[in-house]
């Protein structure tokens, strides 16, 4: 297939990029660089079925493809709060644009949804048919809410124009090629330990989170794109919670860090927990992670040593 993937230049978008390529498909890059990155991409320029667009999605784009997976929209708190108007038209009006390409081409379109939209959950772990606890004027409703938007735009293209849609809710996920300066929890805490600075904690420390390994991410995403029995929504994430604590005490455990924990004050509307239920991608798409933690972060660790080295 012909496959554009938005937001390709991403963290999570680029390894997606490079197993389509692996799979025979011919593969369209697109991003606005936000938070993306040509480094990410540049060992696929070269690939003669893979090609690099800069471009922003909150302006319509007309390609001819066959299947299209969004992932176009900064994911970290830190770059989505510091432009929320453009984190909302990214997610709202990306749709748009997008599932009206789909619509004109016929094209299959994959929606890459998020764990957030079950808001600060009041049930663990997080089942799909779950409407969630989201604050809609809160500093993190930018993303929140237009990820949930999202949703209700794809399931009405389905519904109105029989627009062939999948949605997929990723929890969180880790790997080489994250950005060292990206504010999520694990990059976090890898580059403070590497740097001997204080690794800070938000909160006690008894929040719980699910992380789940990039290679694990990308496989879930594409037997869902490539699955005709569901359109979901699917949790996809690792089903395995670990206090942010524990996690800070792995991480210096695996980099031989001297550096200390310290803690600050909780932002405000961080969720509590955050745990997937993924019995139906058990079921429908066979799917479950197999990389386990320690595993992922060794591999992540020493992608960070690269990096910050280099």
């Amino acid at each position: 297939m012909k496959i554009l993937v938005t937001g390709g230049a991403g963290f999570l978008g680029s390894h997606l990029c490079t197993e389509l390529l692996k799979q025979d498909h011919e593969v369209i890059c697109l991003d606005n660089f936000y938070t993306g990155s040509k480094q990410n991409v540049s060992h696929l320029l070269s690939h003669p079925n893979f090609e690099l667009i800069r471009h922003d999605v909150t302006f319509p784009i007309f390609l001819e493809i066959e299947g299209i997976f969004n992932l176009a929209c900064p994911a970290s708190p830190k770059h989505y709060q510091s432009n929320p108007v453009q984190t909302l038209k990214t997610s709202v009006h990306g749709a748009i644009n997008l599932l009206g390409l789909a619509k004109r081409t016929g094209a299959k379109i994959l929606q890459a949804s998020t764990s957030e939209v079950y808001g600060d959950p009041r049930i663990s772990p997080q089942i799909e048919e779950y409407w969630g606890n989201v604050n809609p004027i809160g500093i993190r409703s930018c993303y929140d809410e237009g990820k949930r938007a999202a949703e209700t735009l794809f399931m009405d293209y389905y519904r109105q124009h029989q627009v062939d849609i999948r949605i997929a809710r990723i929890f969180n996920t880790y790997g080489p090629r994250m950005a060292i300066d990206d504010g999520r929890v694990v990059s976090n805490f890898i580059v403070q330990a590497l740097m001997g600075k204080d690794i800070t904690i938000y909160g006690d420390g008894n929040q719980t989170r699910s992380f789940c390994y990039v290679s694990d991410l990308v496989d879930g995403l594409i037997r869902l794109f490539f699955n005709e029995t569901t359109i979901g929504p699917i949790n996809l994430g690792n089903p395995t919670p670990i206090p942010i604590k524990d996690l800070a005490s792995e991480i210096l455990q695996l980099t031989n860090s001297t550096s200390k924990i310290v803690f600050e004050q909780l932002p405000s509307d961080d969720p509590i927990m955050r745990e997937p239920n993924i019995d139906k991608a058990r079921q429908i798409l066979n799917w479950e992670p197999s990389i386990d933690r320690q595993q992922g972060l060794m591999k992540t660790v020493e992608y960070f040593k690269n990096t910050i080295i280099r």
